[in-house]
């Protein structure tokens, strides 16, 4: 399984903190993710680990998106609306986004990672929307719009639904 962004890493890790302050920064030039559910990828690994040897799964690769790319601003600005608040998205030089990562108290190493997943995996190679889902699971990916609807009534950015 080769899976995209996750739509959890606006809820429950990278980006739910300054989410929940309202304003999100990213660094500039990042392309559009086809953003993927982490239910739809946890769903495809059981179906394959308990798929009989050489069966259905079986020497498969499923590259695993959503069904729709988003850039960051719009994924933002949705998630906004879902929490019925504002939250500021700002868009900064790369250079920039890594010295607020340093003056933020993130570890060099981490920081160097970030900056290259910004850098490598958002350059737009990714940005096209696989089937890898579909196959696996004979249904489509969860939409972002189905994340936003399950996960803003919990109150994790802020405000229930």
């Amino acid at each position: 399984m080769r899976a995209s962004w996750f739509f959890q890493n606006f809820s429950e890790n990278y980006f739910l903190e300054e989410i929940v302050a309202g304003e999100i920064t990213l660094p500039e030039g990042l392309a559009p993710e086809p953003f993927v559910d982490a239910d739809d990828i946890a769903e495809i690994a059981v179906a394959a680990l308990l798929d009989p040897e050489g069966g259905r799964h079986g020497g498969q690769l499923y590259e695993l998106t959503g069904p729709e790319a988003l850039d960051f601003p719009e994924a933002i600005r949705r998630i906004g609306q879902a929490a019925q608040r504002g939250i500021g998205c700002r868009i900064v030089t790369m250079d920039d986004y890594a010295a607020a990562l340093g003056q933020a108290g993130l570890p060099s190493d981490l920081a160097w990672l970030v900056i290259y997943l910004f850098k490598t995996v958002l350059d737009g190679r990714n940005t096209p929307v696989a089937d890898g889902v579909q196959r696996a699971l004979d249904r489509p990916p969860r939409s972002f719009a189905d994340y936003l609807a399950r996960t803003a009534p919990t109150g994790v950015w802020g405000a229930a639904s």
